[in-house]
């Protein structure tokens, strides 16, 4: 590549959303460039085969879809298949001494019926119906907004036309409506913890970042429904890939980016690879990495934020994230359960309302919870893709664990020694609602090590870069510009600009980031388009 090539546009990072970008620009006659550091493109929605020796490819670090737009995936004509799952989730808890749980999905009779033999009355199930018959109210009015421009706070307020839900949810700390809505300490539990997926927070905390993580987990294609990515994170991004690299889009792997220098109106990009340097100039930078990211490329402070804008600093990721790879599924401690229905959803573990709140209030002092609260899912039940045929034959399954209230603080110290200590806690805690411990069900892999991989918020700081750990690159914003703020230029109304007026963020810092969504990257697209 010229040490002095020029591009119309040139994307920082290869991750998900560069690629959006990428594609729609280069879908309209624009020169792009995406310079990517890692040797291949997805950043974190990818597929790898983490045990060595092992025919399974697994969704590193992302793993499932919900905020995708239908709309970049008929624009960008991206060859991928979302499968539903056939059950929402399972919560198993110890009532009167006796194992049970609740199972939600399989049909309305047997949620209704879940319900009513958890908590001997129709009444945690009617207000389950209200309570999601509102988000999914909200869902329809906010989702089809993300890849429009910004709207303003009372322009959204007036879209949603409902003064209820917009107080519970944009408001009102998340705790309230959950307390005013649901008797029951496990229901209550089910419905927090969308609000503290990768987001270090409580029921009642006055930022309403609890709340921004919430509604973002609701919406999704208007319905908040989960989706399995057959072939697994990496088929997204892949057809991804292949969407720009056909729209004439040059995407190159082994660059990183170094510097970014700018006067507004063009721009040059430093680069470096294994063995040389260069430099490309740019009309446009796009920056699919963190806001803080972006300050050390152009040699500025770290950004302090406000309203809508760019989080500030510092940064602190709160989950852990666990692959596995089993021989078979465990059998559960609730002898009604079937691990083959439990395990397809969302297997929540140690998430009541009381636990969640316990386990936070632990970690914010600096200490690994005691029963660390954790959701898990198999995505083979639905896609047995991801396993080699010899695999799947033999009943082998992955589970994918997610872990909350694991904050960047409690691994500062000793990395390896809390990765270890945090991994046999929330084992620990997992086997207390299984009838047999899950290393009795887990593979080897080729060197005899049993198939378990692990990752604290500094694990994937260093490996993708996620500032701080941060799986979203700061706290979630709300999807609007507060009533007082400028929107006049076509970076501001789409919620990606920077102090810089041909300095885009592209990434999960943009207003409405967050998750495998492209929305950011598609929006980004839409303000160099407007320029």
């Amino acid at each position: 590549m010229p040490a002095l090539a020029s591009y119309d546009a040139v994307i920082v990072g290869g991750g998900h959303n560069g690629l959006v970008a990428a594609a729609y620009l280069a879908r309209a006659g624009r020169r792009v460039l995406v310079l990517e550091r890692l040797g291949h493109t997805g950043g974190a929605a990818v597929s790898a085969p983490p045990f060595p020796g092992v025919a399974a490819r697994l969704s590193r670090y992302a793993y499932l879809v919900s905020l995708l737009p239908e709309r970049i995936v008929e624009d960008l004509g991206l060859r991928l298949t979302l499968r539903k799952r056939a059950f929402s989730s399972y919560t198993p808890v110890v009532r009167d001494g006796r194992p049970t749980g609740l199972l939600v999905g399989g049909g309305e009779s047997r949620t209704r019926a879940a319900f009513a033999e958890l908590t001997g009355s129709e009444r945690e199930y009617q207000a389950w119906l209200r309570f999601y018959d509102m988000t999914r109210r909200l869902a329809v009015r906010v989702f089809p907004t993300l890849t429009e421009p910004l709207p303003s706070r009372a322009g959204l307020r007036a879209r949603i036309a409902d003064e209820a839900a917009w107080r519970a949810i944009f408001e009102r700390p998340l705790g309230e409506v959950v307390e005013a809505t649901f008797q029951d300490d496990l229901v209550r539990g089910v419905v927090l913890t969308d609000a503290l997926i990768g987001t270090f927070s409580h029921a009642h905390d006055p930022s309403l970042r609890q709340n921004r993580c919430f509604l973002y987990h609701v919406i999704g294609q208007g319905t908040g429904d989960w989706d399995v990515p057959v072939g697994g994170m990496g088929a997204v991004t892949g057809a991804l890939a292949d969407a720009a690299r056909a729209a004439g889009a040059e995407i190159v792997t082994g660059h990183e980016v170094t510097t970014i220098a700018t006067d507004g109106l063009t721009a040059e990009v430093g680069y470096r690879t294994d063995d040389a340097e260069g430099v490309v100039g740019a009309g446009v930078v796009l920056v699919n990495a963190s806001p803080r990211e972006l300050a050390r490329l152009l040699g500025e402070p770290a950004p302090v934020g406000a309203g809508s804008r760019p989080r500030p600093e510092p940064v602190e990721g709160a989950q852990f994230k666990v692959n596995m790879l089993l021989r078979r599924l465990p059998a559960l401690r609730d002898p009604a359960a079937d691990p083959r229905e439990a395990l397809a959803g969302t297997f929540h573990v140690a998430e009541g309302y009381e636990q969640l709140e316990a386990a936070y209030r632990q970690a914010a002092a600096g200490a690994i919870p005691a029963e660390p609260p954790s959701e898990i899912y198999c995505h083979s039940l639905t896609d047995p893709s991801i396993l080699s045929p010899e695999l799947a034959a033999l009943g082998y399954h992955t589970l994918t664990l997610f872990g909350l209230h694991a904050p960047a603080r409690l691994f500062a110290e000793d990395n390896a020694g809390a990765r270890e200590r945090l991994l046999a806690a929330t084992l620990g805690t997992l086997n207390g609602l299984l009838a047999e411990p899950i290393d009795d069900c887990l593979a080897v892999d080729a060197t005899g090590r049993p198939c378990v991989e692990a990752k604290t918020p500094l694990d994937l700081e260093a490996e993708i870069g996620l500032p701080g750990g941060h799986i979203f690159h700061g706290d979630l914003a709300f999807p609007f510009a507060e009533d007082d703020e400028e929107t006049a230029s076509p970076a501001a109304r789409w919620g990606v600009a920077t102090g810089h007026a041909n300095v885009l963020l592209c990434g999960s810092g943009a207003v409405r980031g967050g998750g495998v969504s492209g929305v950011p990257g598609h929006n980004a697209a839409m303000a160099v388009l407007g320029r």
